[in-house]
C-alpha cells in the first residue's frame, strides 16, 4: 500500500537515514518502523568512534520507543556518508570439544573453560588434554590451528 511516505527496509537503509537523509518521523513508514532494530542501530553506531559515547548514552532509553531513539539519532549525528564498519573479534573460536575437556577437567562453565584455553595456550591445554587421556592423534586435532 502506497502512502507516500519513504520505505525502509533493512538496518542498512536505516542507518543511511540517521547519518545522511534524515528523514522526519511523520514522513517514514509504519511497516518501516517493523524494521527497525534498537539494538543493531546501537551496535553499529558504536563502531564509529566519534559516536561511541551518544550511542552508550542513547541505549539508555527503552527499545520500545524507536521513534525517540531515531530522532536523536537523526539530530545528534551530523549529515554526512558515514561507513559504519562492523568490527568482528580476533579471537579465535575454539573447537566445542576441546572446550568440554577444558570445563570437565576444571568442573567449570564453557565460557570459562575457554578463558582457561586463552591463558593456558597450547602447552598447557595439551598438557591437560594428556592428563585426561585423549590420544596423541585427538589432541593434534583440537589444537590444531
Amino acid at each position: 500500500m502506497k502512502t507516500g511516505k519513504k520505505e525502509i527496509k533493512n538496518i542498512f537503509e536505516w542507518l543511511n537515514e540517521i547519518t545522511l537523509h534524515k528523514t522526519s518521523i511523520e514522513n517514514i513508514s509504519e511497516e518501516s518502523w517493523n524494521v527497525w532494530n534498537s539494538w543493531l542501530i546501537h551496535k553499529y553506531v558504536s563502531m564509529d568512534i566519534r559516536y561511541i559515547e551518544l550511542s552508550n548514552y542513547i541505549q539508555t532509553l527503552p527499545y520500545e520507543n524507536k521513534q525517540q531513539t531515531y530522532q536523536i539519532y537523526r539530530e545528534m549525528i551530523p549529515k554526512t556518508k558515514v561507513f559504519l564498519k562492523y568490527i568482528k573479534s580476533k579471537n579465535k573460536k575454539q573447537p566445542a570439544t576441546l572446550v568440554e575437556y577444558v570445563a570437565k577437567y576444571f568442573e567449570c562453565g564453557l565460557g570459562e573453560a575457554e578463558e582457561y584455553i586463552d591463558i593456558l595456550r597450547e602447552t598447557g591445554t595439551r598438557s591437560i588434554l594428556y592428563k585426561m587421556g585423549v590420544d596423541e592423534k585427538e589432541t593434534e586435532k583440537l589444537l590444531k590451528k
